[in-house]
């Protein structure tokens, strides 16, 4: 997939702002600092269509970008910021909630994750809740122009083995890197197919 066009469609505090649901759409999320915003501008080669906040964890609205006048690229704020108040975490997760719940054109949930560091508690708790509610997801471990190959291999591999403690089969996963581009085709090539199978007609 080549993608000619991206904008920012909606900034949404709350359900009933996003964009109608007639499109298919593709939510990307993660722990803050995991390189959510560079990978999102990797994938649809635009240097500043996501922006970094100054204030890690601060940001909570979810952005709508559209792309190729076709699909929805979907930047969910960041979670796992151990600065926030309980008040705000509790209205982080009532967002998502009603994000989750209402998004009836959501395909898949595509859950980054720092290859660099052990598998973290958030991180397995929120794909545990995802599987709960039964939404697909795909895990892109990030970052891995920063590994020797052999390590990011044994990096996966200990992640995949906590993963195995909770599922069968296991998720996908795609190894990503906004720096070298890595994972970007793949991911494309899966959204695309997706797209297609969206805009389906129903079996009769």
């Amino acid at each position: 997939m080549e993608v000619k066009h991206a904008r920012l469609a909606a900034s949404s505090s709350q359900t009933s702002q996003m964009p109608p649901p007639r499109l298919p759409e593709y939510a990307f999320i993660g722990r803050s600092n995991v390189g959510k915003s560079s990978w999102i501008n990797c994938l649809v080669r635009r240097k500043n269509l996501a922006h970094t906040s100054s204030t890690p964890g601060k940001t909570r609205v979810i952005n709508h970008f559209l792309i190729n006048e076709a699909w929805y690229l979907v930047d969910l704020p960041g979670y796992g910021y151990a600065k926030l108040s309980q008040t705000e975490r509790a209205a982080f997760a009532k967002l998502l909630g009603s994000y989750f719940s209402e998004r009836e054109n959501l395909v898949n949930v595509f859950v980054l994750v720092d290859s660099r560091i052990p598998p973290q508690a958030s991180d397995l708790e929120f794909m545990g809740q995802l599987g709960e509610n039964e939404l697909p997801f795909t895990i892109l471990f990030t970052k891995g122009d920063k590994l020797a190959p052999l390590r990011l291999e044994s990096q996966v591999q200990e992640y995949l083995q906590a993963l195995a403690e909770q599922w069968e089969p296991l998720p996908p996963h795609i190894l990503t890197s906004a720096v070298t581009g890595m994972g970007r085709e793949t991911v494309l090539a899966q959204i695309e197919a997706w797209n297609r199978l969206f805009h389906e007609p129903p079996p009769r």
